[in-house]
């Protein structure tokens, strides 16, 4: 059945960007609203047990890459336990996890140990008054110590993803480059994206990431590099050094031909598209008592819904969500 999870339009799906919560603690700019506690009550997430029938469900398909996301996926209790439970579902090749780092020093090793191996954190900043006001009141200090334990735990690599805001943090990226090379770090730069409110009023400050790259490739010098994973980043490496620059770019080159993934929020929603509303409800099946059959049925129905491309472009207005609510 490995062969069967494909799209309409002839895109492999092998990877799942999993949600295991909506909360946050932090109020990042273009994601959610300072002010914003309409999050979903613990009762409507899907349990462990339900996520681990999702994904054996997906995996019996074909599934190889699992992304752990939120919201903050560490402020869901006990996550090392499902970790484990996911990295011992046959076919399963590859966890890694999406963090903002402030609660990785005391998980870091757990998590680990129970088989997370890849790490993404969000960094948008390495001054800690920018830091605090882009995120809402985050403490770097904080962040960097868990970034530290987390390599120290032997999660690798570890990629930097940084939302490149024109006015707020373009005279960084130096930095972040300098902060990373000499720790094995990758930087990633992302441009904002409008979903949600908040990312819509984050396009004021857009920045074309392909200019960034022909500044960089100036300055540094950059030659193609490939990455493990199964992410949409094009990867660039300064050439004599194993310092690695990938740029992600849904605005100004979307990668829509080559998408193989979907999004499970954690109440059980299949997104297919990030920059589509229409969602496929896994919860209400799957307290209904579907079987293991018919759980496989719904999640083939799910990925024929796949869009063919975003219209970030073309319409900005469609994605009303926050990006904490669809798991990053």
């Amino acid at each position: 059945m490995s062969q069967q999870l494909t799209d309409n339009f002839g895109r492999r799906i092998d990877y799942l960007r999993l949600s295991v919560t909506d909360r946050c603690d932090l109020r990042c700019q273009y994601c959610m609203p300072k002010d914003f506690k309409d999050f979903a009550e613990p009762g409507g997430w899907l349990s462990y047990e339900e996520i681990t029938r999702v994904v054996m469900a997906f995996a019996r398909l074909g599934l190889r890459h699992l992304r752990i996301t939120g919201g903050e996926p560490l402020v869901r209790r006990d996550l090392p336990i499902l970790v484990r439970e996911l990295a011992a579902i046959p076919g399963i090749e590859d966890i890694s996890l999406s963090s903002n780092c402030t609660r990785m020093e005391k998980l870091a090793r757990p998590l680990a140990e129970a088989g997370v191996r890849r790490l993404n954190v969000s960094l948008d900043s390495l001054r800690p008054e920018r830091y605090r006001e882009i995120t809402g009141g985050g403490k770097l200090d904080k962040v960097l110590r868990g970034i530290e334990a987390a390599r120290e735990a032997g999660m690798a690599p570890i990629k930097i993803n940084t939302v490149a805001m024109a006015g707020f943090n373009d005279d960084e990226f130096d930095e972040l480059i300098d902060y990373c090379a000499p720790r094995g770090y990758t930087l990633r730069l992302i441009e904002t994206m409008p979903v949600g409110e908040t990312g819509r009023k984050a396009l004021g400050s857009y920045l074309d990431l392909g200019k960034v790259r022909k500044r960089l490739a100036r300055s540094r010098g950059l030659e193609p590099a490939a990455m493990p994973g199964a992410g949409p980043a094009r990867y660039y490496r300064i050439p004599g050094s194993d310092t690695t620059i990938g740029f992600i770019t849904p605005i100004s080159q979307h990668f829509c031909e080559t998408c193989n993934r979907v999004r499970l929020s954690c109440e059980g929603d299949i997104f297919t598209c990030l920059g589509d509303e229409h969602r496929y409800g896994l919860i209400q099946p799957l307290r209904d008592g579907c079987s293991d059959d018919e759980l496989l049925e719904h999640v083939l129905a799910a990925v024929r819904t796949k869009p063919e491309r975003h219209e970030f472009n073309e319409n900005q207005e469609k994605v009303v969500r926050f990006m904490s609510m669809t798991g990053g």
